[in-house]
Parts: C-alpha cells; sequence; structure tokens
C-alpha cells in the first residue's frame, strides 16, 4: 500500500524486530540460589525466644565482618513440638558476601554447647541428589616427601651458611677448601632480610605480604604467613610457632580471601600477630600498646622480641610494664588459668632454659624404669624500687605460681637477667647508685637454681659492666668492664678502653672466683664457642679500631688429664689476634672450630664483606663484597645422643682421628697434585704462546722480504738482562 506522496505506508499488522534492543537491555536474573546460606548447630528454642536468638546471631555475624539482618533469617520449625530445627537459612544478599560469611563463620563457637557449621545452600542441595552408589577410590601413588633437616646427613659433615648481598640470596657448603660450594643460590630471595629457625629447619624470608618458610634439598616454599608489611620475626625454641610484627596496624579488606590462615575484622589495629608454623593457621594478635608502660615517665619503646617463650613451647607470655605478666598456653592462646600474674612495677622477665638436662634425666629414667615428675617451667623477673619498698629479683616456678626465691636490692638503677643456657645458674646484673646518685658501680648477684634453697653469691665491682656472657654448658662467664669516662657518651674517633675478665665457680669454696683479667684492651664484644672453652674477644661498631682476640680458657687441659695440678687461672692462653675493618658482626658456626666476621652495608659502606677463621684466629678465606648485607651459619638441632654415648666417643677420638688424618692426607696429595698440574699448565701454556709469536714474526719478516731469523735451523740470539741485588747491610732485633 502506498500514500499519495509515494512515502511506503507501515502495515500495523507486520512485528516489529526488537531483538537488538533486548538482547542490549537484558537483565539476567540470578535464579541459583548462591546467596542463601544454611548455618547448622543453632540452638533449638521455642518460639518465645525467637527475637532474643535472631538479634544475637546478627550481632554475631557482624562482629566477624558479615553484616545481617534479623529479617533475612528464615527458622524452619517442627509444628509437632513446637520448637526450631536447630538449622537457619540466611539470605547474605550475593554470592559475594556469602562466601565471605562462610569463610568467617564456619567453626565459630556460638556458646560453650553450640558451634556453627556453615555451608552454601546449593551445595547442600548438591549433595541432596548424590548418586549413592559406592566407587572404591584410586590408590593414588605414594611420594616421599623431602627430610627437612637432609643437610645433617651430608657425607662429609658439613655445615651450611647464608650470604645475602645485593638482591642475591646464597645458601654455601662450607668445609675443608675442596668441600666449599654453593648450595643455592637465588635472585630476590628476600625484599628485607633473611632468617634460620632456631633449629635450622626453616629458612624465612620476608616479603611485603608476609613471610615465607622454606626447606628440604629442593629448598621448595614449605609455608606462608600473610602478615603484610611485616618487619620482624621471632620463632619458638621448638620451632612450633612464629611471631611477626608490622609498625602498620592490620587491615581487612573484605575482598581478600578468608579464612584460618588470614586475618579477619576483628584483628583489625593490630600489630603482632601468632602462627602455628606446621598449619599456617593465625592463633591470636595483639596491639603494640600492650607493651608499652603507661608511665609518662618511660620512654615508650616495644622491646623485641616481644614474647618470650617457655624452653618447651608450652606458654609464651608478655610483660605489661609495671603491672602484670600474661602467659598464654600454647597452642589455644588463651590465658593460663584465665588470669595475668599481678605485679605492681614489674619490669622485665625471662624463662629458665632447659638445656639438655631433661634428655639426660630420661635416659636414667628409662634405664631405672623409675617414674620421674617432670620438671616444671621456670622465670624470674625484677621489679624497680618504689616508694619505700626496695627492688626485688623473684624466681618463680610455673605454671604452679610458687615463689621459689626472692632477694631484696637497694639503691638500684637498671637490672639484666642472664640465664646460663642449660639453667644451672641465673645471674642478675644490678646496676647500683651511691647514696649522692653521682656515681654508678655494678653488682652481680647469682643464683645456683638447682641447689637447695637457691643461696646467692653476690660479685662485687667497682667499674661498669657493659657485656655479660656465660661460657655454654659451663660454670664459667666473662664480663667487659669500663672506667673510662667517655664511656656513655663517646666522641667521634675515641675508642673506649675496657677491662675483660673471667670467672670460674671454684668448687671447693663453691663461689665464683677471678680467673684473670686483662686490662686496657679496646674489645666491647665476648663471643663463647658454643662448645665452651674457647672464646673471641672483639671490637664492634668502632670506626677506629677492628681487633680480635682467640683465647683458650683450658690450655692445660692435658696436663690435669695426666693428674698434674695447675695454678688457678694458669690454663688462660691466647692463641691468636687478627683485624677485620669495620667488623659489625661476630658469630661462631654451630661446631665451635670456625668463626666468621662480618661487615654489613647497613651499617656502613666501607670494605663490606665476611672472612672465616678458625678457633686459633688464622683466616681460612675473605671476602669483600659491595653491597654485602648479612652472613648467618645455620644452626643445628641438639643431639641426639646421652652423654655417656659422647663419652664413649671421646674415650675413642685417637681411632675416629686415623680416619680424618687418613682424609686430610689425602686432601692435601690432592691439593698439592692439582697445583703442579696447574704450574704444569701455564708452563706448557707459556711455551707455546712464545712458539707462536716466533711464527708469526717470522712469517711477517719472509713476507716483507727480510731475511728470517733462524738460518740453518738455527735460531737468532736473544739478548737476556740480567739483575743482580746486593745487600748492604742486614740488621736482626730480638723482640721480647
Amino acid at each position: 500500500m502506498t500514500v499519495p506522496n509515494g512515502t511506503p505506508h507501515l502495515n500495523l499488522d507486520d512485528e516489529l524486530d526488537l531483538s537488538d534492543i533486548e538482547a542490549k537491555y537484558h537483565v539476567a536474573l540470578d535464579d541459583s540460589l548462591d546467596n542463601v546460606i544454611v548455618v547448622d548447630g543453632v540452638p533449638v528454642i521455642d518460639r518465645s525466644k525467637l527475637d532474643k536468638l535472631l538479634t544475637k546471631i546478627s550481632k554475631e555475624f557482624t562482629k566477624k565482618g558479615a553484616a545481617l539482618k534479623p529479617e533475612s533469617i528464615f527458622v524452619p520449625w517442627d509444628n509437632a513440638l513446637g520448637k526450631s530445627k536447630g538449622y537457619i537459612f540466611v539470605d547474605a544478599g550475593s554470592a559475594d558476601a556469602a562466601t565471605y560469611a562462610i569463610n568467617a563463620m564456619h567453626g565459630h563457637p556460638f556458646d560453650l554447647k553450640h558451634t556453627f557449621l556453615v555451608n552454601r545452600f546449593s551445595d547442600i542441595e548438591q549433595y541432596g541428589n548424590m548418586d549413592e552408589t559406592y566407587v572404591e577410590p584410586k590408590m593414588e601413588e605414594f611420594h616421599s616427601k623431602e627430610h627437612l633437616r637432609a643437610w645433617l646427613a651430608d657425607a662429609q659433615g658439613r655445615d651450611q651458611y647464608v650470604t645475602y648481598r645485593g638482591d642475591d640470596v646464597e645458601i654455601h657448603w662450607h668445609g675443608k677448601p675442596s668441600q666449599c660450594e654453593v648450595a643455592y643460590t637465588k635472585k630476590n630471595w628476600t625484599e628485607l632480610y633473611a632468617s634460620w629457625s632456631p633449629l635450622g629447619t626453616y629458612f624465612a624470608t620476608l616479603f611485603r605480604q608476609g613471610v615465607r618458610l622454606w626447606g628440604g634439598p629442593s629448598w621448595e616454599p614449605r609455608q606462608r604467613f600473610a602478615h603484610p608489611l611485616v618487619k620482624l620475626i621471632d620463632f619458638s625454641p621448638c620451632e612450633n610457632y612464629l611471631v611477626t610484627w608490622s609498625h602498620d596496624p592490620i587491615t581487612v579488606s573484605p575482598t581478600l580471601p578468608q579464612g584460618p590462615e588470614y586475618f579477619s575484622p576483628e584483628d583489625e589495629g593490630n600489630n603482632i600477630a601468632v602462627w602455628d608454623v606446621k598449619s599456617g593457621q593465625l592463633l591470636r594478635t595483639f596491639p603494640t600498646s600492650l607493651f608499652e608502660s603507661e608511665d609518662p615517665s618511660v620512654k615508650k619503646q616495644m622491646q623485641w622480641p616481644a614474647f618470650k617463650w617457655s624452653a618447651d613451647d608450652k606458654y609464651v607470655a608478655r610483660v605489661t610494664p609495671g603491672q602484670q605478666i600474661s602467659v598464654y598456653e600454647l597452642p589455644s592462646m588463651g590465658l593460663h588459668d584465665k588470669k595475668s600474674l599481678k605485679i605492681e612495677g614489674v619490669f622485665d622477665f625471662e624463662w629458665c632454659p632447659h638445656g639438655d638436662k631433661d634428655r639426660d634425666d630420661s635416659d636414667k629414667v628409662a634405664k631405672t624404669d623409675k617414674p620421674k615428675k617432670a620438671r616444671e617451667n621456670m622465670l624470674a623477673y625484677w621489679t624497680p624500687e618504689v616508694a619505700n619498698q626496695p627492688a626485688r629479683v623473684t624466681l618463680l616456678e610455673f605454671p604452679s605460681r610458687r615463689i621459689l626465691r626472692q632477694k631484696n636490692l637497694f639503691n638500684v638503677t637498671e637490672c639484666k637477667l642472664y640465664w646460663q643456657n642449660h639453667g644451672d645458674f641465673l645471674c642478675v646484673k644490678v646496676d647500683r647508685h651511691t647514696k649522692t646518685k653521682k656515681s654508678i658501680f655494678c653488682n652481680l648477684e647469682i643464683f645456683p637454681v638447682r641447689e637447695k634453697d637457691f643461696p646467692v653469691e653476690v660479685v662485687e665491682l667497682k667499674d661498669t659492666v657493659t657485656d655479660f656472657s656465660w661460657e655454654p654448658k659451663g660454670e664459667r662467664f666473662a664480663i667487659v668492664s669500663s672506667s673510662d669516662p667517655n664511656l656513655g657518651n663517646p666522641a667521634p674517633g675515641i675508642t673506649i678502653k675496657t677491662d675483660i675478665s673471667f670467672y670460674q665457680l671454684d668448687r671447693t669454696k663453691n663461689d665464683f672466683r677471678l680467673l684473670r683479667t686483662l686490662a686496657s684492651r679496646t674489645s666491647n664484644t665476648i663471643r663463647w664457642s658454643p662448645r665452651g672453652r674457647h672464646v673471641v674477644l672483639a671490637t664492634v661498631g668502632s670506626s677506629t679500631k677492628s681487633e680480635l682476640e682467640f683465647w683458650d680458657l683450658d690450655f692445660n687441659s692435658e696436663e690435669r688429664r695426666e693428674g698434674q695440678t695447675a695454678e688457678w687461672g694458669t690454663g688462660i692462653q691466647q692463641l691468636g689476634s687478627a683485624d677485620h675493618y669495620g667488623v659489625t658482626d661476630v658469630e661462631w658456626d654451630p661446631s665451635g672450630r670456625y668463626l666468621a666476621t662480618s661487615a654489613s652495608a647497613w651499617r656502613h659502606t666501607l670494605e663490606n664483606g665476611y672472612a672465616i677463621w678458625d678457633f686459633r684466629g688464622q683466616e681460612l678465606e675473605k671476602h669483600v663484597l659491595d653491597r654485602f648485607k648479612q652472613f648467618i651459619w645455620r644452626p643445628r638441632p641438639r643431639t641426639l645422643l646421652t652423654k655417656e654415648q659422647q663419652r664413649q666417643i671421646r674415650r675413642n677420638l685417637k681411632e675416629y682421628s686415623r680416619t680424618f688424618d687418613e682424609e686430610d692426607a689425602v686432601e692435601e696429595s690432592n691439593v698439592s697434585a692439582e697445583l703442579i698440574a696447574h704450574r704444569k699448565r701455564l708452563v706448557d701454556e707459556w711455551n707455546a704462546w712464545r712458539v707462536r709469536c716466533r711464527r708469526d714474526i717470522a712469517d711477517e719478516k719472509g713476507g716483507k722480504g727480510k731475511r728470517p731469523e733462524h738460518v740453518g735451523g738455527e735460531e737468532a740470539k736473544e739478548v737476556i738482562e740480567e739483575w743482580i741485588d746486593e745487600v748492604i747491610e742486614q740488621i736482626e732485633e730480638v723482640v721480647e
């Protein structure tokens, strides 16, 4: 049909094609029910308690960050009994909100008798229509896991150490010269620093996202802890737990993953987190403010580690300065006995280490088959002078909380607690002031904690003690003391003069006696060998001095074995001295045979690198490396041998040493053979180069028409210059 002007006329009976518009503005309806969750473990109630229950459930969800209103909850009822069925349906609003609620509330304890079990409705519906025909599962192929302590089975008995330089982290084997090699290297392995766990099982690296643990021969990742912007970490003594700290408070975003390995909304604002190493789960978080004193006169500075562990990993404690010590049980991280130790004015505390005593005791029990009560943990704390009350040091048994010993102290400025590594002795270094408070002197209060009634011995000193160190597994200690007027406020370029003193327990008089004092030194650091006996005195952090002194405190031990008596203190002998410019760190290897010194770029930028010495002070290797940051020996776990087995090995040491001597001889012969072969190769290369050069010269002169230098097979004469040195005078001087 056409209108008079020629324009086509639209027939109303024809259908319009609106498919493109419908496709553009189509609204997809979500009918998957992924936004609905089912919460089991809800208390069974009657209708009179419904409103109260819905209000409490909505509050619990809101606390975890899953906002929920009571009207979005549907409660099924058993009409015959007039009670609820013990589960509810919740409309979370969206699939993402439902996922967040499931991760946050699954396993959440509602009260003492009920725990929420949360699932998605669509998942329950899927399993409701599941085929119940039994299908025998396929047996998975067994794949053995790597042993995390495989390095201990090294045939050469070598130790490992890690170096961090620039962006490169390397793990090295250390042994004889032919056995030293790089075990593993990786670029950008850490963004901050690296650390070994206390027993050497794990290697920890820090990133912006958190902490990663590595281990095994292949150095694959073993665990991760998501603590953004982490700065400090601390392992428990048995490597079961890890504490992390960040200066930035924890923030939780709804888009981040949820679960037991991640932070939840209730952790927001905290800085410290405690983790389970094996499972990777978060145990609890704390704010930094809990560790700061409320006294305005006390400088607000958090000490690290913020938590201190008992030797058996059963307890971890923190101090609130001036108020209390809070002890938490592991792994629940609940407050022990639901209350803290209220101690007015408490300043610091330390747990008693156990050492190898427990293993020896267990061996004796196994031989006698007599039950023995396990030794309880012990901690020591001190409180400063408050009003008319004197300062006080207290030994406390835990978990019984029984006070074992208290000692009052007067005119106290500060105390520091030092446990011997086997827990046999506690030394309290007490800085005291005179009545005029113009000068400070020091006393050492020593508690032999294995003796009855814990007697206290006092060692009085006139000078200020700047460093104290117990001998591992021994009954000796060393101190650094000084009366230098520049102490405490040294000017640039001035080195503080110090005295080094060694003390030993005199069994005949049952007190500590002075062995020897090394006067007028510059050493400010004491480093005992892990096996005792040997000690290194170092000057660390000085811009003018960097001396190392190697000492043996049992130099005449062979004479004593033969029955000869030696005068008190004559067994101390200096083995050697050395120098490492700019040294910042000094560390013994676990065997006590080698010492590593390093100069870190974190402290200064002059001659950074590291050196390794033997126990006598002879330098074995030295590496000057730009941007060198860190050197750490890999720790060893404590031995599985009993004391009797160790004594048996020492008695038969000469038989074992024959094998070692043979290996050393083979090593030396191989080194000599390699050196001779190397020299011969250099000589052959030199002779070949000379022949080649003569040939090239002859060809060049022959091409120019000149007569070659050799005619009739005779070479031209060579001009050889001979230098003669004449000794004019030689003087010999004897230096005493």
